[in-house]
């Protein structure tokens, strides 16, 4: 299943890759060999917890891989008279105008503004031009939006 991500948002999945293979596995290296020389191991409280640490980084270091094995980078592709992911969209409603982005469920971030292209809103602007008006299904009931612009 694609991932989509900005390439900032790319680049802060490398770097935390990064940090969890070399930081990370480092100081959990050091730590069990450390709990090691204390002893039975079976009796090891510092030696299971940090066991149970590496298998957690373990597993974060594999959904990170695959993520970045899924990526679709997006951006803002200019020129374009539909509503993308990586679009930014001006839209008005009864609250008045708002700005939203279109980004991937891993950078969504709905109080800064980047919704994401799986949240209904999102699902709803995808492929929608300038002067449309759609109409969403929202926590607080319908919401009528009129797309003003798309950048």
């Amino acid at each position: 299943m694609p991932e989509y991500i900005s390439r900032e948002g790319l680049e802060k999945l490398k770097q935390e890759l990064y940090e969890l293979k070399t930081k990370k596995r480092q100081e959990l290296a050091a730590r069990l060999e450390h709990a090691k020389s204390l002893g039975d191991l079976s009796e090891n409280a510092e030696y299971q917890e940090t066991k149970e640490e590496q298998s957690l980084v373990e597993a974060q270091i594999a959904e990170l891989e695959d993520k970045l094995r899924n990526a679709v980078i997006i951006g803002n592709e200019r020129g374009t008279d539909r509503v993308l992911i990586g679009s930014t969209v001006r839209v008005k409603s009864a609250r008045g105008e708002e700005t939203f982005t279109i980004v991937g469920s891993e950078e969504a971030d709905p109080m800064g503004g980047k919704i994401s292209n799986e949240s209904p809103l999102g699902k709803t602007f995808l492929g929608r031009r300038v002067r449309e008006s759609v109409e969403v299904k929202t926590p607080a009931g319908m919401m009528a939006y009129e797309i003003m612009e798309i950048q």
